[in-house]
C-alpha cells in the first residue's frame, strides 16, 4: 500500500513541476539552470570537505 502512496506522490509532484517549469520563460532559463548547478557544485565541494576532515 505504501508503494502506491509514493507513487502517487511522485507522479503528482512531477505533473506539478512540469507546468511550473512549462511556464518559466526563455530569458529566465538560463539564471535559473545556473543557480541550480552552483547549488550541486557547492553539495560537492561540502561533501568533499567533510570527508577530508573526517577523522580516521
Amino acid at each position: 500500500m505504501a508503494y502506491g502512496y509514493d507513487l502517487l506522490i511522485f507522479v503528482f509532484s512531477a505533473l506539478i513541476g512540469y507546468r511550473l517549469i512549462r511556464k518559466v520563460p526563455s530569458l529566465l532559463h538560463t539564471p535559473l539552470m545556473s543557480g541550480t548547478n552552483s547549488l550541486s557544485g557547492l553539495t560537492i565541494v561540502g561533501a568533499v570537505a567533510a570527508a577530508g576532515a573526517a577523522v580516521t
